[in-house]
């Protein structure tokens, strides 16, 4: 049986209803699976470009600096030795990536969860359509207002209008995606989740696969 949600257009005037599929929208929790999806999805965003150098990248001569025996001082081969100042440096990190592989039935799993938690809490609003006239942003932040998402607003259409987009990329707190591109990060970063029409149809299709 699936549940039904309202519809309202941009000055949040109630235009019809919409059922969504529980499979997707009305999932029991499990946060130990989310808690999994966010690690991973962290992993792998990781830049992973830390780097030291080793004895072969330092500045330096390669020379002997002073012959084996008879010196008095403990031998040497170089300068550039991780025992002398400014050497290199031994098993520093160098770059790598962070990521590991995670299933996809998991992560899909974990971005069911997110979603219905979302509904359960009646932080998602349902549109029938983002379509701007103008790429002002004053406008699209009056509209956020009368939609009643102030605090913080993750934004999902499909696709993404070219006004949209422009209006929306300096309003803090505010990110405006695909709804293919839809990550369990996100959805708990902001507060609200508001989609158009065409948005819930096409995440329903891509989390139902």
């Amino acid at each position: 049986m699936s549940a039904t949600m309202k519809v309202f257009d941009i000055d949040r005037r109630e235009v019809g209803e919409e059922s969504l599929p529980p499979g997707i929208f009305d999932v029991p929790a499990n946060r130990a699976l989310v808690h999994e999806a966010v690690r991973a999805y962290l992993a792998a965003s990781r830049s992973g470009t830390h780097d030291t150098k080793t004895r072969a990248e330092v500045a330096g001569a390669g020379k002997k600096l002073w012959k084996q025996k008879k010196t008095g001082r403990a031998r040497i081969g170089s300068l550039r030795s991780p025992l002398w100042r400014h050497g290199g440096t031994v098993h520093g990190p160098t770059p790598r990536s962070y990521a590991y592989s995670f299933p996809r039935k998991k992560r899909t799993g974990a971005l069911r969860i997110a979603l219905s938690e979302k509904v359960r809490e009646g932080r998602v609003l349902m549109v029938n359509s983002l379509e701007l006239s103008s790429h002002r942003t004053t406008a699209f932040v009056k509209a956020l207002k009368t939609l009643g998402v102030q605090t913080g607003a993750l934004i999902l259409d499909e696709p993404v209008g070219r006004n949209l987009e422009l209006a929306a990329r300096n309003i803090p707190r505010v990110k405006v995606l695909r709804s293919s591109n839809v990550n369990v990060v996100d959805l708990l970063k902001y507060e609200y989740l508001v989609m158009t029409l065409p948005a819930a149809k096409r995440l329903a299709e891509v989390l139902a696969s």
